[in-house]
């Protein structure tokens, strides 16, 4: 059995551009992709977001109210939803002045039973390091 391991990294903001939102899609659909594959194969994904890109995870976002168009937030909870590992780099949250009170933790009104981890830069650079293919976005 084969395992593909698949590391998204967000650096980027989530303002003006759809590279964030492209991210998180892309990870949430790389789990499908295992219909194509042999028997017994396998694709771990993992997104990370480090540096700015930390902003993506803010809770309460009003982009459905404001812009028309479903927020970060809830792509956000869908992921955790469908099981995917979502980390979220300790020191930039830091250095931003953020805590884990003011980021997406949870989907539990969905039934998520996964939860987002903050951890340090050395844990994602190790998820990076191990993976087959790295995305960077």
């Amino acid at each position: 059995m084969a395992i593909k391991k698949l590391a998204f990294i967000v650096e980027k903001l989530p303002y003006k551009a759809e590279t964030s939102r492209l991210a998180l899609t892309h990870a949430i659909a790389s789990q499908t992709v295992e219909i194509y594959l042999e028997d017994g194969d396998n694709v771990e994904p993992v997104i990370a977001f480090v540096g700015d890109g930390v902003l993506n995870c803010l809770k309460d976002q009003k982009a459905l109210d404001i812009y028309g168009v479903t927020s970060l937030e809830m792509h956000l909870k869908n992921a955790l939803l469908l099981d995917l590992k979502v980390l979220v780099c300790k020191e930039d949250l830091d250095r931003l002045g953020l805590k884990e009170d003011d980021i997406v933790m949870d989907a539990e009104e969905l039934g998520a039973e996964v939860t987002t981890e903050v951890v340090p830069y050395d844990q994602i650079q190790q998820e990076m390091e191990s993976a087959d293919h790295l995305l960077f976005f």
